[in-house]
């Protein structure tokens, strides 16, 4: 993807909500300059055609993945990238080695967690092929088609000092730059970011970005959240976050704005950054699709925090 230059940008920062919801403290810009350089194509050659893996081999390759032993030198990587995949086969492979070859350059030590989702197509094998051509990558199986179970799964999984939650027709290693940059200040917890930014580039189809706007303005209204972006992109301190992971209600398409909102209501220090982002292909599963869902999470979600204050 090429992008234009553009001027520096800044990351927004949130005070801390209060346990019942109040409001937040004034806005702060922090200077996040945006540098982005195209990674080099990797010279990994994409799978042959396959049909569907062998139950044995790629059972094989998820206990291989799970099965990590705490003791080795590179047993805690400095950054976990985690990727949920649901019907993925015909991006997954470059995505990944792209990807691979963007974090090699970034100078380090990394994991990719492929935390694949009741895929009805090859992506379960790619995932297994990836994982057996690069120490790095990790290939994650569940049977039920779950966004938000699959990324809360990797992040659980994950053993880099940052985690990084990142969509497979994204793979922003600019983003990964910046947030990086951000977070080795050590005075944030989680970067969020947020196509709804100000200074952010929304490319994708116009119902994509009002749906957008909708559910932000709607998880302001019922849960209190501040900000502009929930969904996408974000990295985070592993230990600051793990505890709050853990305590998410809700799972499908809201589980990542539900690990937002928390963030912010238990007081950890979250900040936005603009990202520029445009559709590489459409949504594995139809927008509107996913609409009820979403609302029966939002309600469940909004009963638990605001009356059951947990």
């Amino acid at each position: 993807m090429t992008r234009q230059a553009r001027k520096p940008r800044t990351a927004r920062e949130f005070g801390p909500v209060a346990a019942g919801g109040g409001a937040c403290s004034p806005l702060t810009t922090i200077d996040a300059p945006l540098r982005f350089r195209d990674a080099p194509a990797p010279a990994v050659p994409p799978p042959a055609p396959m049909g569907r893996a062998k139950e044995a081999a790629v059972a094989a390759a998820d206990r291989r993945d799970a099965a990590v032993d705490p003791g080795t030198a590179d047993a805690v990587p400095n950054l976990s990238v985690v990727i949920p995949c649901y019907n993925e086969e015909s991006i997954l492979w470059t995505a990944v080695t792209e990807l691979h070859a963007g974090l090699t350059e970034l100078g380090r030590s990394f994991e990719i967690l492929i935390s694949e989702n009741g895929s009805k197509d090859d992506t379960r094998a790619i995932a297994a092929k990836l994982s057996r051509n690069f120490n790095e990558v990790r290939a994650l199986h569940s049977d039920e088609p779950n966004y938000g179970k699959a990324l809360r799964r990797g992040i659980e999984a994950a053993r880099g000092e940052f985690v990084i939650c990142e969509e497979i027709d994204l793979c922003d290693l600019d983003f990964h730059r910046r947030a990086l940059q951000v977070l080795d200040r050590g005075d944030v917890d989680m970067v969020i970011g947020s196509k709804a930014h100000p200074d952010a580039s929304d490319e994708r189809p116009l119902v994509r970005r009002a749906a957008t706007r909708v559910i932000n303005g709607m998880l302001r209204v019922m849960l209190g959240f501040r900000g502009t972006d929930t969904h996408g992109l974000k990295a985070f301190r592993r230990a600051a976050l793990l505890e709050t992971v853990q305590r998410c209600v809700v799972d499908k398409d809201l589980f990542a704005s539900e690990l937002v909102v928390r963030a912010q209501r238990y007081r950890l220090r979250v900040v936005e950054i603009p990202i520029t982002i445009h559709e590489k292909r459409p949504p594995s599963i139809h927008l509107f699709k996913r609409v009820p869902n979403v609302l029966k999470n939002l309600v469940k979600l909004t009963y638990v925090v605001r009356i059951r204050n947990r």
